[in-house]
């Protein structure tokens, strides 16, 4: 019962401490979500120009039964033309469409295309024949060829009165033709999973070291501190008193940052475009796991930040000690933008960068439930270790008193 009243006497004292602050309960707890709010409503110009990188960069155009007469005017500028005989090596090059995100597209004419198209009445019941050109969207430089050869094509058919199709919808109802390999949502996914972690990390390490510093260095500087350990109250229920009542505000950072994300994704992708915007919105439980993320992140911060506030002097001296600190988690958040997510489940037992990863994958519609399992076990376990370090430093005089 003691060890209860101790370690909520601790906890009180923290909160009124913290809510009694007017600046500190608004850089801590809306600063974040506001800042999120907005900086994430605001980065969909950058992202248009994320997207739109590449967009000059030409690549192949791969053209099976190529009619002679035609060839000039399905290689765009600058494009490189590669004939294809074979309908197996054109069933290779759309597979490959579909795995990468270069300027290729792929043009089929049908094998007797000149000479169907010379006999084709458009009264006629019979379909025109159909060139099929196939591209993938989420690379600007396919998208930008595909317009380029359509353009070019749709010019020559209205000179000779509609005598063939571009991409007709197919009647076997076994077999629908795709023509756009790309995927919309994989597209935003990839961006938000390579700029949004960071964000958030940094908002997060932000409000932890708003409020981890003057609790425990602050006592420390302004001589509370000994008042504290001389009184008959066990040194863990300090720690636990401490760490419990931080890491509740912190949570509250944490809640904070995860309200400006929910109400800023759907800001970030452009109204004009509805298609993109609904298969790119979330669904429930890539909310859930992404919360789950962020509380476990939170945790694991705060444990950390206060062992270093607790082996500081001043409050000064503890956030010039957390600087290489945010610097590492800083350049562990950039991760997600250097390749694909981490496959290796030993990955998600690294501190920060489990994070990172999960809350990466999420964005990229990639979550899992055993990577976030791991991720938030593990940090479970971190922030255990660093409770009991710090009881131990609270039991060490050399440590909060210099000697």
């Amino acid at each position: 019962m003691n060890k209860t009243r101790n370690t909520w006497t601790i906890m009180s004292k923290e909160f009124a401490r913290f809510f009694g602050d007017r600046s500190l309960v608004f850089s801590v707890v809306l600063l974040p979500g506001l800042l999120i709010y907005f900086i994430y409503s605001f980065m969909g110009t950058g992202m248009e120009e994320k997207m739109m990188a590449g967009a000059d960069t030409p690549g192949t155009v791969y053209v099976e039964q190529l009619p002679e007469e035609m060839r000039d005017l399905v290689l765009p500028p600058d494009y490189t033309l590669q004939e294809l005989s074979m309908p197996q090596e054109a069933d290779a090059v759309r597979l490959t469409l579909t795995d990468n995100k270069t300027g290729d597209i792929l043009v089929r004419f049908p094998e007797t295309f000149m000479a169907d198209m010379e006999a084709y009445v458009p009264s006629d019941s019979v379909p025109a024949p159909n060139i099929q050109i196939f591209y993938n969207s989420n690379s600007i430089a396919s998208q930008t060829a595909y317009y380029n050869v359509t353009s070019m094509l749709e010019s020559y058919e209205m000179n000779i009165c509609n005598r063939f199709d571009i991409n007709a919808a197919t009647d076997d109802v076994e077999y629908e033709v795709v023509y756009d390999s790309g995927d919309n949502s994989a597209m935003v996914g990839d961006i938000f999973g390579s700029l949004l972690p960071m964000l958030i990390m940094m908002m997060l390490f932000s409000g932890c070291m708003s409020i981890a510093p003057s609790s425990i260095a602050g006592e420390k500087e302004r001589g509370t501190i000994a008042t504290l350990l001389v009184t008959p109250m066990r040194r863990n229920q300090l720690a636990w008193g401490k760490i419990l009542s931080l890491s509740v505000l912190s949570l509250l950072s944490g809640i904070s940052s995860f309200v400006g994300i929910m109400l800023s994704l759907p800001k970030m992708i452009h109204g004009d475009d509805l298609d993109l915007l609904k298969e790119s919105l979330y669904s429930t439980g890539d909310y859930l796991q992404l919360f789950v993320c962020i509380i476990s992140a939170v945790l694991l911060l705060i444990s950390v930040v206060s062992i270093i506030s607790a082996f500081a002097n001043s409050v000064k001296s503890a956030q010039t000690m957390m600087l290489p600190v945010m610097i590492l988690v800083m350049a562990i958040s950039f991760s997600p933008m250097l390749g694909s997510v981490a496959e290796s489940y030993g990955f998600y037992l690294l501190p920060f960068y489990n994070n990172v990863q999960c809350m990466a994958r999420v964005f990229m519609h990639e979550g899992a439930l055993l990577p976030l399992l791991i991720t938030t076990a593990s940090n479970l376990l971190y922030t255990a270790l660093a409770i009991t370090l710090l009881t131990k430093m609270f039991n060490s005089e050399r440590i909060m008193f210099g000697k």
